[in-house]
């Protein structure tokens, strides 16, 4: 729908005024028979059911984007112009309501994107990133990773302790750097893989993707990693100017405060200057109540680039063929491309190749 005519200046107020209209509030008034509610607080259209609308933001799974207002759904979802939009959206006489804003002690909804019917591209991913097999297996099975169905992101989902998803942070599977987190996500409940019995020291990483190298290299080790919490932050922290007036992050903060057996804090977070920073913060900040261990990578700036230099293939990836069930793949990732006949799933072999 977008216009040949030449681009008229507006007035920045009517551009603002046009902005401020959420999506839900214009397919109110705009396109009733459109929207349609999913449950709850969630709506789709009914032009696109994979078009959810919650938390005064909406987002097209099936196209991978989305936006807040109505505004960007004219333009992007509707092929408006600009001017086009603006004026649609300013030029009725539709009553505008300011978008609904969740209250701090009003749940949100995390809309997850659908599953694929199997999750081969994540598996190829994760292996390729030296994360052990059967480690990425475990994960599968308990929900806590899984393969979009539109775009074959690996999506990592955090649970609270009833064990019901909270949180899903999304990363391209397919060379791009696209991560996002979900509509609805709540950051108190990142990605974590908790100990089996209690223990009173917490391991606390930047991303899902150290975190699940650290529990490989743990394995590598001949040790357990379900003795150990590991967290994410899912994300960078960025602390204040100040060390001292910054936060605990929430996802942290949370978890201290369920769980006050915690008496050590073991940050790995990354070598570069941002990892840096945040670690002189969180110390100053829990220094008094926790030991503070500062665990950074000895190689490479993050924990996975120790690992896959740990395996010998820095600067690599691994790529599978076939289906395997490791305990660590540092006992097989030797010289070379090789099959070893006890990785077998029946008649089928596993191969290891550097790329």
């Amino acid at each position: 729908m977008r216009s040949s005519r030449p681009y008229v200046p507006l007035d920045p107020a009517v551009i603002e005024q046009g902005r401020q209209m959420d999506l839900l509030s214009y397919l109110r008034a705009y396109e009733p028979n459109n929207l349609v509610r999913v449950g709850g607080s969630v709506y789709c259209t009914r032009e696109h059911d994979s078009l959810k609308i919650s938390n005064g933001k909406w987002f097209w799974w099936s196209r991978g984007i989305g936006g807040v207002s109505a505004l960007d759904y004219l333009i992007k979802v509707k092929d408006y112009g600009f001017v086009e939009a603006v004026e649609a959206l300013t030029g009725g006489a539709v009553e505008w309501m300011p978008p609904h804003t969740p209250k701090k002690d009003e749940p949100k909804v995390l809309l997850l994107p659908p599953k694929n019917k199997d999750c081969s591209r994540v598996m190829q991913y994760l292996f390729g990133r030296g994360i052990d097999y059967q480690l990425i297996q475990e994960c599968i099975a308990d929900g806590t990773i899984y393969e979009s169905a539109d775009y074959h992101n690996a999506v990592f989902v955090g649970k609270d302790k009833s064990g019901t998803p909270k949180y899903a942070a999304l990363r391209s599977t397919l060379g791009s750097p696209f991560k996002q987190d979900a509509s609805g996500s709540d950051k108190r409940y990142s990605f974590r893989l908790l100990a089996k019995e209690p223990t009173n020291t917490v391991h606390l990483f930047e991303a899902a993707i150290d975190l699940l190298s650290y529990a490989t290299y743990l394995k590598c080790e001949g040790k357990d990693y379900r003795t150990q919490n590991l967290l994410s932050l899912s994300g960078v922290y960025q602390p204040k100017k100040e060390l001292s007036e910054s936060k605990v992050p929430i996802a942290l903060s949370t978890y201290l405060k369920e769980n006050p057996q915690i008496k050590t804090v073991v940050l790995h977070l990354d070598n570069d200057k941002t990892g840096r920073l945040c670690t002189a913060a969180l110390t100053e900040l829990l220094k008094k109540d926790y030991e503070i261990v500062d665990s950074p990578s000895p190689v490479g700036k993050d924990v996975n680039d120790f690992l896959m230099s740990y395996l010998g293939f820095q600067g690599k990836s691994l790529s599978v063929k076939g289906v395997m069930s490791v305990d660590c793949v540092a006992g097989f990732l030797k010289e070379g491309t090789q099959t070893d006949p006890k990785f077998k799933n029946e008649s089928e072999e596993m191969t290891i190749e550097k790329l």
